[in-house]
Order: structure tokens, then C-alpha cells, then sequence
């Protein structure tokens, strides 16, 4: 397994978003010798600063990214680059997206390969599995991935995610690979649509169902991503922590108050909320229907005290934003 110690260059893709950052800055301070190049097809003006980070904004095209490749000779690759499926649009935006989540990773995939990579973290998410009525309590790695059954906007990151782990068992003795499949990952610098429901005084909360939710502090989910590398063997992992919360009580350690709705008027309710932020159709099935993961795969090699933060705590952060 890759030892950091033996590692020069680390290629962060999708440097522009919080995780990412977070994940470059813990990198840069806990391995002081390493050389870290992220890149990013948004803009890159607020990214703080850092002597051993370099940002480069580029298109996410094969020529950009085999130039990179060739350029630096990476031993570590961090694929966080999912373009996000929260902000659904017209025809041609699911079509970029599914350009840049699919075929991107696709060709960042043959280019590990090319360029001998010794270790790819790929970041997927727990939303492939879908929020269904018949889930089982805990759901496993081997679970189907079903979120795309129903709505078509997660069909680029459950394509994605299938693709990368096909890779993975193909080409696991030329690259060690590890496709992450977290829970919400919440915080300050995550702008997702779970945090921004979880703070909405408006957002509407359904009044005959009450799922059960887990989440993440952004922090521990950039400990785990980069604790991987050296700890964790090739294969897929959810990770999520042991404890969970359901959605009223959620929102109620946030400080937001509940607005009730009845299951059949929370559809319209939402579509009228969608004025004032971006509410994905997907996640009115997750207020609905619980998507519990089990990440006892994960904890046979990451220590059991991973999580720095308790599920209470993170949400309280949220608060002093």
C-alpha cells in the first residue's frame, strides 16, 4: 500500500469546492514535502493561497487532462470533481452533466492507468442507492445502486460511480482504487442542498414522515479522504458515522422551525420553494423514505475515533455560519 513518505505529487480534482479545499489544506499541513496541483473548470479567484498548492482552472477535456498527466507524473489522484446534480436545469445541463461526470471520469480513469497512478480516491455518494420504502436498515456496498430508477438527474452519478468501480476490480493490480460512497456531508464551506434545506426557516417538512438522516462534518469527510490513501485497500466504502438523527429533530439542532406539510402537498410546496433556492426533485424522496449506510467495511481499517465530530455537534456548526 502507498506510503505518503513515498509520494512527490498529488492531483486534487475539483479544486474549487469546499471539500476539496479543506482536503488540500490538511494535506499541505500534515505533509508538508508533498506537491499538490489542483484544477478546476470553475473560477479559482477565492481559493485561499498556500505554498505547496498550485490551482490551475482548465476545461475538462481529455487534451487539458493528458497534458497534466504527462507534465507532473502524479503518485495520488483525488477525483471530488462531480459536477453537482442538485441544480437541475434543461435538457443540454443533464446532458454537461452527464459529459462531464461520466465521460470526465471515464477519461481520468484511462489516464491513471496510462500514466501509472498508485492510488485514485474517487468520491461518489450515498445518493446512488436511492431513498426507497423498501431499503433495508443498513445498506452495504453491494447494494443495488436504484437512484436513477426514478429520477433521471442522478443518472450521471450512478453511471459515474458504476463505471469507476468496474474499473477498479479490472485494473486493481495496476492502480489501487477507492470509490468513497459518503453520507451528507455538512459544514460551513459545503454548499449542498441538504445544508442549505437543513437552514431554511421555509423549506417544507413533511408532517407524516419523519426519516432517519446521517451526517458528516466536511472536516472528518477530508480526514477520511485523505487517511485512505495510506490505510485503506483498494475497494468501495461508505462512509457514514454510527449514530443517526431524524429530520425534524435535525432541523430542530440547526434552530430552524418546521414548517408541516402533508406528504401529498409537499411536492407543490417545494416546487414554490424552488423560487427562492434549488430544491432537486430527488430530495423529496429523502425527506420521505430513510437511506441508512453501514460503513463497517470502512472501520476495519480506519480507526473508530475517525470522526472527530458527533453527529449533534456538526449540525450545531451549522448554526454559526
Amino acid at each position: 500500500m502507498l506510503n505518503y513518505q513515498d509520494a512527490k505529487k498529488v492531483l486534487l480534482i475539483g479544486a474549487a469546492g469546499g471539500l476539496a479545499q479543506i482536503t488540500a489544506g490538511l494535506l499541505s499541513k500534515e505533509h508538508p514535502h508533498l506537491k499538490i496541483i489542483g484544477v478546476d473548470s470553475r473560477p479559482i479567484d477565492d481559493i485561499p493561497n498556500r505554498p505547496q498548492v498550485k490551482i490551475k482552472r482548465i476545461n475538462y477535456t481529455r487534451g487539458n487532462f493528458e497534458k497534466l498527466f504527462r507534465d507532473h507524473k502524479f503518485d495520488i489522484v483525488f477525483h471530488l470533481g462531480r459536477l453537482s446534480h442538485e441544480n437541475i436545469g434543461d435538457t443540454s445541463s443533464l446532458a454537461h452533466r452527464l459529459d462531464l461526470n461520466v465521460m470526465g471520469t471515464s477519461r481520468i480513469l484511462d489516464l491513471a492507468l496510462k500514466f501509472k497512478i498508485k492510488k485514485l480516491v474517487l468520491l461518489s455518494t450515498f445518493h446512488v442507492y436511492g431513498a426507497l420504502s423498501d431499503n433495508p436498515v443498513f445498506i452495504r456496498e453491494d447494494h443495488p445502486l436504484r437512484a436513477s430508477i426514478k429520477y433521471p438527474e442522478l443518472r450521471d452519478v450512478t453511471e459515474m460511480d458504476q463505471i469507476a468501480t468496474n474499473w477498479m476490480w479490472k485494473n486493481q493490480d495496476q492502480v489501487s482504487t477507492i470509490v468513497l460512497r459518503p453520507c451528507n456531508i455538512v459544514g460551513p464551506q459545503i454548499h449542498n442542498a441538504i445544508t442549505r434545506y437543513l437552514r431554511t426557516s421555509y423549506a417544507p417538512v413533511p408532517i407524516d414522515y419523519n426519516p432517519m438522516f446521517q451526517f458528516i462534518h466536511e472536516f472528518d469527510m477530508a480526514h477520511v479522504l485523505i487517511q485512505s490513501v495510506d490505510q485503506v485497500p483498494t475497494g468501495i466504502y461508505n462512509v457514514a458515522p454510527d449514530e443517526s438523527i431524524s429530520l425534524k429533530d435535525a432541523r430542530d439542532t440547526v434552530g430552524q422551525k418546521n414548517l408541516p406539510v402533508p406528504m401529498l402537498a409537499l411536492a407543490p410546496a417545494a416546487h414554490l420553494v424552488k423560487r427562492l433556492w434549488s430544491f432537486p426533485d430527488y430530495l423529496l424522496d429523502y425527506v420521505r423514505f430513510s437511506c441508512i449506510i453501514s460503513s463497517s467495511a470502512l472501520g476495519k481499517h480506519l480507526s473508530r475515533d475517525k470522526f472527530r465530530f458527533s453527529t449533534k455537534e456538526t449540525l450545531e456548526l451549522l448554526k454559526l455560519d
